[in-house]
């Protein structure tokens, strides 16, 4: 079905139940960024293939949300489909909320799958339709109807990460989580956000592409700890590939001794209805989903609060902070020959016989393939030549692919899993004779992020006030991105985790920025995009540490992780101040230092050039 006949079948459901409005989020059950397959209803309805979206569909008319690294993306891939683009953020676009709020007619009805939706937002949404005389319907999965040959629920094998990686056990954790829940005077609390379950119980698994988490919820209970999972994810057998751990029976067992017992995953419903009239409950409406919320039993008392395992989870244990340093190691090693390949090829350009963007992701795989304990990318790679670059988060297809020329940039955002850690990196390479205009603009990206790395700042200090120091390179010159500055990263996790992160503004229904805590991995990614002609983003993966402590108080700095050259062939270094010269030139000599003893000789000579002092 084309995306005008899904519309007209999504219409023809809504009809058969009396629904006048279906909203279509992007979350799975457990509001994750990234979702399987099965859970892709928005992109099914839409045709819009973004990680970020909200769908909304009328009797005549179709909608999408979308933040701003989407714009140019959703404005293509809507085309002709009958779906508008509500560019999220700009001046006059109203939110979900406020569309909704705005043409929800008395007595009408708005519906969404409750198991999609996360309790905050069901919640204001009900309370939306209340005060305009209408009702909502929660307990539908009307895109499941009409999805013929839909994806099967992933169920892939789940295995143990080992203390040696973590540095901290599972039994410590869950009992750090229980004297949080003390403080709260919880009895009870459920746990549904895939990370923070798979963080908690020192499990990984392979439910979600490029994220090693299991689908599951954890209830946490004054006995112990129920871990609703699929049964078959425990089955013995499993391919020794998918596997880094203990696993099958032998991690049923291990579980067990740490009293955590396996419950099947659909039965976390009927389970909430059980819990006892007067206990205390405690969970993040921001993360479990309406349904969850609404099977609370009437005279429990909740606690909505941050999610206890949220701050650990974001501070590197010491066995962690080294490990990650190594996996950024790996990574250097093969991303920086990834950049010699790609500058010899460029070099040698052959137009029979090009380059193309998805070559150039192949080949950077088989790169990282080369490391050790490497298990797979941390996101899809984008990589975009030329005017391509300009959409923030494009990636390549075969039917979008191009060549590469001796010319503009290429941008390659890239990440690896190993069992040191996730990585996350972004370098936009010269193909060849760069303009004037292209240099500039590098370089103006460039010493953002030179300038956020070697901040020093009180303890005390959130994103939004360092953040400046990543844009003022483009602020001055009237230039600006349309996405965060930085993201919190996982340990072999997802590549995108709060509660860090690196920008100015705020919106109402975020959590309040965080301080940021020795420990924390923080991306440095300002970027500009000019349509139409090329993008630039440069990222390194940062750790917070403590600085010197004085009368003052303590200070914070950031020990840069991601080992891999700029490309100098873009740099003006007369638009560099004699301090951003120094931090990119002691950036340098460390790359050398660390990277080179993996090279070839070709490839440390080459480095070395690649390296050098402006």
């Amino acid at each position: 079905m084309t995306v005008p006949e899904r519309l007209t079948a999504l219409r023809a459901e809504m009809k058969k139940h009396g629904i006048d409005a279906w909203l279509v989020p992007t979350d799975d059950f457990h509001s994750s960024e990234y979702v399987g397959n099965y859970f892709k209803c928005r992109e099914f309805i839409t045709g819009f293939t973004g990680s970020a979206g909200t769908a909304l569909i009328l009797k005549d008319s179709a909608y999408l949300w979308t933040d701003g690294r989407y714009f140019l993306q959703a404005a293509d891939q809507l085309k002709d489909s009958g779906v508008t683009l509500m560019r999220m953020g700009d001046e006059g676009v109203p939110t979900t909320e406020e569309f909704i709020a705005a043409h929800l007619a008395k007595e009408q009805v708005l519906g969404f799958d409750g198991r999609c939706m996360t309790a905050g937002k069901g919640s204001r949404l009900a309370g939306i339709a209340k005060k305009n005389g209408a009702s909502i319907s929660s307990d539908l999965d009307l895109v499941g109807a009409i999805w013929e040959d839909r994806p099967a629920l992933s169920c892939r094998p789940v295995w143990e990460l080992d203390t040696k990686w973590t540095g901290k056990s599972r039994a410590d954790k869950i009992a750090d989580l229980r004297e949080a829940m003390k403080s709260h005077k919880a009895d009870y609390h459920v746990l549904t956000s895939l990370d923070d379950i798979a963080w908690l119980l020192n499990l990984r698994g392979d439910d979600v592409a490029c994220n090693p988490v299991f689908l599951a919820y954890v209830a946490v209970t004054p006995q112990e700890v129920l871990l609703f999972t699929q049964a078959e994810a425990f089955a013995d057998g499993a391919d020794p590939a998918a596997v880094h751990g203990v696993c099958g029976s032998a991690l049923v067992r291990e579980l067990e001794k740490d009293h955590v017992r396996l419950v099947p995953y659909n039965d976390l419903y009927s389970w909430m209805k059980t819990i006892p009239e007067k206990s205390t409950l405690l969970f993040d409406t921001s993360t479990v989903n309406y349904t969850v919320w609404s099977s609370v039993p009437k005279g429990v008392r909740v606690v909505d609060t941050t999610n206890p395992t949220l701050l650990p989870k974001a501070i590197r244990t010491p066995v962690e902070m080294e490990h990650t340093r190594e996996a950024h190691l790996k990574d250097g090693v093969a991303v920086t020959k990834f950049m010699y390949w790609l500058k010899q090829q460029m070099a040698h350009y052959d137009p029979a016989h090009p380059i193309t963007e998805l070559s150039a992701c192949d080949r950077l795989l088989k790169f990282r393939q080369e490391q050790e304990h490497f298990l797979g990318i941390s996101f899809d790679t984008i990589a975009g030549f030329g005017s391509h670059g300009a959409i923030v988060h494009y990636e390549p297809t075969p039917e979008t692919d191009i060549p590469l020329e001796p010319r503009s940039f290429l941008l390659v955002d890239s990440g690896g899993q190993y069992l040191e850690g996730t990585t996350d990196i972004t370098r936009t390479f010269a193909c060849g004779i760069l303009t004037q205009e292209e240099k500039e603009m590098y370089t103006r990206v460039l010493r953002g992020n030179l300038n956020l790395g070697a901040a020093k700042f009180h303890y005390g200090c959130t994103g939004t006030a360092i953040d400046y120091l990543a844009r003022s390179p483009l602020w001055e010159a009237g230039l600006d991105y349309n996405h965060g500055t930085g993201h919190g990263v996982g340990y072999l996790l997802n590549v995108h985790e709060g509660p860090n992160s690196v920008n100015y503004t705020w919106r109402p229904g975020r959590r309040t920025p965080c301080v940021f805590e020795e420990g924390m991995v923080t991306s440095d990614e300002p970027g500009i995009y000019l349509t139409g002609k090329f993008g630039v983003r440069c990222e390194n993966l940062m750790l917070c540490r403590k600085a010197e402590k004085n009368e003052y108080g303590q200070f914070m700095e950031f020990e840069v992780l991601t080992l891999v050259p700029w490309d100098l062939d873009a740099v003006v270094p007369e638009m560099l101040s004699e301090r951003e010269k120094e931090i990119l030139n002691q950036y340098h000599r460390r790359v050398y230092a660390e990277v080179s003893p993996y090279l070839s000789e070709e490839e440390r000579t080459w480095l070395r050039h690649a390296t050098r002092e402006i």
